[in-house]
């Protein structure tokens, strides 16, 4: 790639960049989106956090865990009981790595 197409392709990337990031800043008034758009978008951060998420509890190396004894299984069960019973971000982190270390470094999981 010479160095007149690489600039090119960095100035189609940016201006691609913009377009699609701006496109809510460019009308001067709100674009209406329909009820049920608005309703189903409400949805959308839970589930691109799902789809993050579980995989990398069930899966190791692109395969499902073939055994109960994973740690993932046992530190995610713990910090959704604890996000359930007291509804903070920072015990539901602490309790799941604390079962997670406790399960790797002390039973070797």
């Amino acid at each position: 790639m010479t160095t007149w197409e690489a600039a090119l392709t960095i100035a189609g990337l940016a201006l691609i960049t913009v377009l699609t990031r701006g496109f809510f800043l460019i009308p001067e008034r709100e674009v209406p989106i329909p009820t049920w758009l608005r309703e189903a978008l409400r949805y959308a951060p839970l589930a691109a956090l799902v789809a993050v998420v579980v995989p990398e509890i069930v899966l190791t190396q692109g395969q499902l865990i073939h055994t109960w004894q994973d740690a993932r299984l046992f530190a995610a069960l713990t910090g959704g009981l604890w996000f359930w019973w007291q509804r903070g971000i920072l015990g539901t982190i602490l309790s799941g790595t604390a079962v997670m270390l406790v399960l790797r470094i002390g039973l070797g999981w």
